[in-house]
C-alpha cells in the first residue's frame, strides 16, 4: 500500500512491495511506477508500456513492487496477445511477419532470435546493408577511417 507524504506525493511501503519483479526474463524495478518500469523489458517502450498498463486494467500510478500476481499475470498476458486486448497494430514491432503475415508484438529474447534472423537472411540475399550489419561496420555511408572507434573496426589502412 502507498503512503502518503505531506505534501500529497505518494511514497512506496517498502515493507509490503518486492524491489524486484521478474518479467520476461528482464528485472523490473519495484520501486518505479508500472509503466515506466515496463519499459526495461526489451520491445516494450513507453507508449506500449502505458497502452498495456492501461488495457490491463492496472493503476498507472501504482507501483511495480505492489502488484499482486493476478496483476502481474494480466500484464503478461497483454503483452503476451495485445491484439486481443485493442491495442491497434501500428503499436506492434512486428507487423506482417515475413514467413507468416500475422501482426505480433514480440518481446525478450524472441525479438533478439527476429533480428539475428533478419540478419542472416539478409547476408543469404547478399544485401550489402545485412553484411556491414553482421561484420559491425556503419551500415548508412558513413566513414570509417577516423570516425565511430568505440567499436574496434577498423577503417581503410595507408
Amino acid at each position: 500500500m502507498a503512503l502518503k507524504t505531506k505534501d500529497n506525493r505518494r511514497k512506496f511501503d517498502a515493507d509490503n512491495m518486492q524491489h524486484i519483479v521478474r518479467l520476461f526474463n528482464t528485472n523490473i524495478d519495484g520501486t518505479k511506477k508500472v509503466a515506466y518500469s515496463i519499459t526495461k523489458i526489451r520491445g516494450i517502450g513507453r507508449r506500449i508500456g502505458h497502452a498495456i498498463t492501461t488495457q490491463a486494467k492496472v493503476d498507472t500510478n501504482k507501483f511495480a513492487g505492489e502488484l499482486n500476481q493476478e496483476e502481474i499475470n494480466r500484464l503478461v498476458d497483454v503483452i503476451n496477445n495485445p491484439l486481443e486486448y485493442g491495442i491497434p497494430n501500428y503499436m506492434l514491432n512486428n507487423q506482417k511477419d515475413y514467413e507468416t503475415g500475422e501482426d505480433q508484438h514480440l518481446v525478450g529474447i524472441k525479438l533478439d532470435g527476429l533480428h539475428r534472423m533478419l540478419i542472416e537472411r539478409g547476408k543469404k540475399h547478399g544485401e550489402v546493408r545485412k553484411c556491414r550489419l553482421a561484420m559491425g561496420l556503419k551500415v548508412r555511408g558513413q566513414h570509417t577511417n577516423a570516425n565511430g572507434r568505440r567499436k574496434k573496426v577498423f577503417g581503410k589502412k595507408k
